[in-house]
């Protein structure tokens, strides 16, 4: 799961997967605004095959709020 966000994650900033941790925040180590949070979030929705409701991703701050978010609602 870490590392399929982090693959997404690279796509869509200027980091490379190998560089991201689970602290690594998206603010302030990946500079993603509101908008890129939104492409990253719709990514999330298509390769995991959920919904990610509005008030959680508000709750993302870093990789790992995104993992453990992740890895309770997709079946694995």
């Amino acid at each position: 799961m870490f590392e399929k966000v982090c693959e997404i994650l690279s796509d869509l900033t200027s980091m490379e997967a190998a560089e991201m941790e689970m602290d690594t925040t998206l603010l302030g180590d990946l500079d993603m605004d509101s908008l890129d949070t939104v492409n990253a979030v719709v990514s999330f929705e298509d390769a995991f095959d959920i919904e990610v409701p509005d008030r959680v991703i508000h709750s993302f701050r870093t990789i790992g709020d995104i993992v453990n978010y992740l890895s309770k609602v997709c079946p694995e």
